[in-house]
């Protein structure tokens, strides 16, 4: 999974979370991450507390995936609680969205080609 870990550093940017910074790509982009990798890759979103804010990430084939847990300074401890689209949507717009699901499939179409 470190290629996609790759393509979202690529493809994450100002216009899929309004708290993206150079110095901290992930910051921000925990629902609409988990969104795309699930369109991407199936399986299942999770979410877990930290601090007053829900974080979200994904289950895929019954293994964890946080994409965007180096946004958080201490360690995540996971409730690993069941979470839905329409609940990560909450933490996002459709317009980060979309920009997220095009830079992905770009990124990653770009990767495919060069090798």
């Amino acid at each position: 999974m470190e290629h996609v870990k790759y393509i979202l550093k690529q493809s994450w940017s100002r216009h899929t979370s309004s708290k993206w910074t150079e110095e901290c790509p992930s910051c921000g982009q925990c629902g609409v991450t988990a969104l795309v990798i699930q369109d991407q890759l199936g399986g299942a979103i999770f979410k877990t507390k930290v601090g007053e804010s829900w974080h979200f990430y994904n289950c895929i084939n019954g293994v964890i995936y946080d994409f965007t847990s180096e946004q958080f300074q201490a360690p995540i401890e996971y409730l690993h609680i069941p979470s839905s689209r329409e609940e990560a949507f909450l933490d996002t717009n459709e317009e980060q969205y979309q920009h997220l699901r095009s830079a992905f499939s770009r990124h990653m179409n770009s990767i495919s080609e060069e090798t």
